[in-house]
């Protein structure tokens, strides 16, 4: 997220040493450690890493964001009932330049301090959103730069990747097509910060870009994540706008704008800036996305579930003005598009009443009709807003499945691990969810049966040392 919060101010959390440990903060120290303490029996068939990811800063950062800290990866490597566990920060080249200067040179979002030395480059990149596996690659994500690729065992940075002549942003959430393996992208601000142009394109399995197309989207805006099926890509401008006027202004650089609706552009694979037809909507924001597919002759009909905000948390109205919390909280809506029709708007339909963020789903069936879906739940009863359980969604039945932590633990994302490999079937399988313990100060690595959550954790992992809240993993079996 390192650009697009570029005018964010204020901190999620401390990041000085504190007695009573704020889980915000960062930890100081990169470990190994093996043979981890497991309560409980792991599956004899969960073999594999998992890999998370999220805002470390090296040194305490002047204006300091959660969102702009420096990314550290968190291993878990599972192997025959046995755990080891493995930090290292992504040593981009801010953290490089930062080390070697042995203090922070740039402000969260900002660009550099006016006092940082002439050899410190001018690239604020953090690699700290996302980690995937593609074309044989580790490639740790943010929305500003290019992938940073680090090594899968050691996590050694190997530098950024490079896809042919393809420059400038690339999203923290590639979709990878389970039937070819393409990873499909985009990136917003491509003509530059708080501009409307677009960037997407398709990187085949062995890691070439084979298509690429720019458009201009109908305002700027904070894109987040998006959309991907067999036939086309969304992409969701939503009014989160970017403002450079607005910030010549002493405004913020992103800002709620009610007043505008919700556009999303939907955009056949393959296709140009010509191809896509922009659909309107009431507004709204979404961060993540849990799943789209097609249906109908010809896929006409296409159909995405989401986490929709009434508004978005973090960010002021346009006038400065704070926003709303009682409606920021995301919920799961399916949004349908009838591409058939010459009516160019989508409906909305809420599907589910709890709260919560982080939606996951079985990576096989991506881009087409699904039945298992997870997400990280706020418990209607606790009144906080916090992410302090994991549900679980058959959406072919229609029942809810949940487990709660104890009142002010805190879960991550939950990852889905396959059971049955390539050819097992949907939701087979495990949850894996990294989760702090707030009367215990430290964090453990739980472990479920995906489809029967509400049992509770068949294995717990004792942590060597916590891990501080980020934002997102995946698993690399084998």
């Amino acid at each position: 997220m390192e650009d697009s919060l570029s005018e964010v101010e204020g901190a999620a959390g401390d990041v000085s040493d504190v007695s009573e440990v704020d889980n915000f903060a960062p930890v100081t120290q990169e470990v190994d450690a093996s043979d981890l303490c497991v309560r409980g029996v792991l599956p004899a068939g969960l073999q594999g890493t998992l890999y998370r990811i999220g805002p470390n800063p090296r040194f305490p950062q002047p204006e300091a964001h959660w969102f702009g800290g420096d990314g550290m990866v968190h291993v878990f490597a599972i192997d025959d009932g046995r755990v080891s566990y493995r930090n290292r920060w992504v040593r981009t080249p801010k953290w490089r330049d930062e080390d070697r200067a042995g203090r922070p040179l740039f402000r969260a979002f900002a660009g550099k301090l006016p006092d940082a030395p002439e050899w410190s480059g001018s690239d604020g990149g953090v690699a700290n959103t996302n980690i995937i596996w593609h074309g044989g690659a580790l490639l740790a994500l943010e929305e500003a730069h290019l992938p940073t690729a680090v090594t899968p065992r050691a996590i050694d940075t190997l530098g950024y990747m490079e896809y042919g002549p393809l420059k400038g942003p690339f999203t923290a959430h590639p979709k990878t097509d389970p039937r070819t393996g393409e990873l499909l992208f985009f990136g917003y601000n491509a003509d530059g910060k708080l501009t409307p142009g677009v960037q997407v394109g398709a990187i085949d399995a062995q890691g070439r870009l084979t298509h690429y197309a720019r458009l201009q989207a109908p305002y700027p805006s904070m894109i987040h994540d998006f959309m991907a099926t067999p036939g086309h890509l969304l992409i969701p401008v939503l009014p989160l706008t970017g403002s450079l006027a607005r910030v010549e202004r002493g405004g913020p650089g992103y800002a709620w704008e009610p007043e505008k609706p919700a556009m999303i552009g939907v955009l056949p694979r393959g296709g140009g800036a010509d191809d896509v037809r922009w659909f309107e909507g009431p507004a709204c924001y979404v961060f993540h996305v849990m799943n789209a597919w097609e249906e109908g002759e010809g896929g006409q009909r296409i159909l995405a579930d989401v986490m929709v905000y009434d508004e978005p948390p973090l960010f002021p109205h346009a006038d400065g003005s704070p926003g709303d919390p009682a409606r920021q909280q995301a919920y799961l809506t399916r949004w349908t598009f009838d591409l058939a029709s010459d009516i160019r708007r989508f409906t909305a339909e809420r599907l589910d009443d709890t709260a919560g963020e982080f939606p996951r789903i079985d990576d096989r069936v991506s881009g087409f009709r699904y039945r298992h879906g997870w997400f990280a739940a706020s418990h209607p009863e606790y009144g906080e807003g916090a992410l302090n359980g994991i549900m679980h969604l058959d959406m072919q039945d229609g029942t809810r499945d949940a487990y709660w932590l104890p009142r002010g633990d805190i879960t991550s994302e939950p990852v889905f691990a396959p059971g049955g490999g390539a050819h097992g079937g949907e939701g087979d399988g495990w949850l894996l969810a990294v989760v702090w313990r707030a009367a215990a100060q430290c964090s453990e690595l739980l472990v479920f049966d995906a489809r029967h959550v509400a049992r509770g954790p068949l294995a717990t992992v004792e942590l060597p040392q916590r891990v501080p809240f980020g934002f997102h993993g995946n698993w690399v079996a084998g």
